[in-house]
C-alpha cells in the first residue's frame, strides 16, 4: 500500500554568522564576517502509512521542529523530497493545508476574546467545510472532548486542559487525513493528560487519523504509539516499534524479592553462584537484582532464589523508555550506539 507520508533523503542548511570576541572582533566581522553552513537536518527518510500514530522524537536542536516544519510547508528543504497524499507541501502549500491539522504546544489557533463555538464557525468558513459534515464532526468532538461545558466561553477564560481540547476539536474539523501534535500535553495534569490521550486514540480507531507526533513527555509515546522515529544531530538514528527498541537496547532486567526471611546481599548473590547478576547492597526482607536479559534469563534468577529462600513476592521490571533513549542519545555508550544503528538499517531495508 502506498504510504501517506514518503520523506526521502531530506535536508536543511542554514547559514550562520559565527561572531568574533571583543570590540575589534566586531569590527572585523562588519567587514568580514564568518559564516559557516549548520546542517540542522541530514539525509533523513522514512514513510509513514495512513491511520499510523508515529512518534517521532529527539533532545533539543536535534532536528525534529526543523522536519516538521517542512513536511508542513512552512520550510522549503535544501535538498530532499516529501510527498504526502502525492502533494508536496512547500509546493502546493494552499491545496495542502486542507488536508492537514496542526496543534503546537500551547501556541493556539482559537481567537482570544470569541466564544469557543464562534472559533469554530469560522474555521469552518475559513476552510469552507459543508455544514452537515461540520455538524458531525462538531458533534463527535464535543461528546469525545466533552466540551459542552465551555463551548459558549470566551477563549481566554479557559484552562489550558480545556483550551487543549478545543484546540484538538479546531485541527480536526475540517476533517484533515493528517495531524502534527508537538508537544500537546506540556503542562497539563494528570487527568487533562489522560483526556487528550483517549481523544487521539478514539480519532486513530475512528476517523482514520495519521498522527506525527514530537514530545518530550515519553508516557506519551509509551501510551499512543507503536513506532517511534529517534532523532539525534539531524540523522535518524532508529526507526522502528518501541517493542523493537527496547529488545535492542533496553535490555536490562531489575527484579525486586521480597522474602519472607531476612537475608543479605552478599548471602543471595551465593545464591545465583555464576550468573552475570548485580545485587544491590543490603539487608532485610527486600532486595534488588539487575541483570541483562541478553546474559540470563528471568526464569533461571527466580528459580534459583526461590528454590533455595521462602520468598513472599516477585516484581519484574523492566527499563523505562525514557532510561533507554537517553541511553541512545549518549553517544559514549557503545551497544546503544550500535543498536541504534542496526535499528537504521533495519529501516532502511
Amino acid at each position: 500500500m502506498e504510504p501517506l507520508i514518503r520523506v526521502e533523503n531530506l535536508c536543511k542548511d542554514y547559514q550562520v554568522t559565527r561572531r568574533r570576541e571583543g570590540v575589534w572582533g566586531g569590527v572585523v566581522d562588519l567587514v568580514k564576517p564568518r559564516r559557516e553552513i549548520l546542517r540542522a537536518v541530514d539525509d533523513v527518510s522514512f514513510e509513514i502509512p495512513a491511520g499510523e500514530m508515529v512518534g517521532y522524537i529527539g533532545a533539543n536542536g536535534a532536528g525534529k521542529s526543523t522536519t516538521i516544519k517542512m513536511l508542513t510547508g512552512i520550510l522549503t528543504p535544501t535538498s530532499g523530497h516529501v510527498s504526502v497524499g502525492g502533494l508536496v507541501p512547500w509546493r502546493d502549500r494552499t491545496h495542502y493545508t486542507r488536508h492537514i491539522g496542526a496543534v503546537f504546544g500551547q501556541r493556539t489557533q482559537l481567537w482570544w476574546d470569541l466564544a469557543v463555538i464562534e472559533s469554530f464557525h469560522l474555521l469552518r468558513k475559513i476552510y469552507e467545510v459543508e455544514e452537515g459534515a461540520y455538524r458531525k464532526q462538531l458533534d463527535l468532538f464535543r461528546e469525545l472532548l466533552g466540551l459542552d461545558e465551555f463551548l459558549h466561553q470566551p477563549v481566554r477564560k479557559l484552562s489550558l486542559g480545556q483550551r487543549m481540547r478545543c484546540d484538538l476539536a479546531a485541527a480536526l474539523l475540517h476533517g484533515p487525513r493528517l495531524l502534527f501534535l508537538d508537544e500537546p500535553t506540556i503542562g497539563l495534569d494528570v487527568v487533562a493528560k489522560e483526556s487528550v490521550r483517549v481523544f487521539l486514540r478514539e480519532i486513530r480507531d475512528q476517523l482514520g487519523v495519521t498522527v506525527l507526533l514530537t514530545t518530550h513527555d515519553l508516557g506519551d509515546i509509551q501510551q499512543l504509539c507503536r513506532r517511534i522515529v529517534i532523532i539525534d544531530h539531524g540523522k535518524v538514528i532508529f526507526d522502528g516499534e518501541i517493542d523493537e527498541l527496547r529488545s535492542r537496547v533496553g535490555d536490562r532486567i531489575k527484579l525486586t524479592i521480597e522474602l519472607r526471611e531476612a537475608a543479605t546481599s552478599a548471602s543471595l548473590a551465593d545464591v545465583t553462584g555464576t550468573m552475570p547478576v548485580i545485587w544491590r547492597a543490603g539487608d532485610g526482607l527486600v532486595h534488588e537484582v539487575e541483570f541483562s536479559r541478553r546474559d540470563v534469563r528471568s526464569a533461571e534468577v527466580i528459580r534459583a532464589v526461590v528454590n533455595d529462600r521462602p520468598v513472599h513476592d516477585l516484581r519484574i521490571e523492566e527499563q523505562d523508555i525514557e532510561e533507554i533513549v537517553r541511553g541512545i542519545y549518549r553517544r559514549g555508550d557503545a551497544k546503544a550506539t550500535d543498536a541504534a544503528d542496526e535499528g537504521q538499517e533495519a529501516g532502511d531495508a
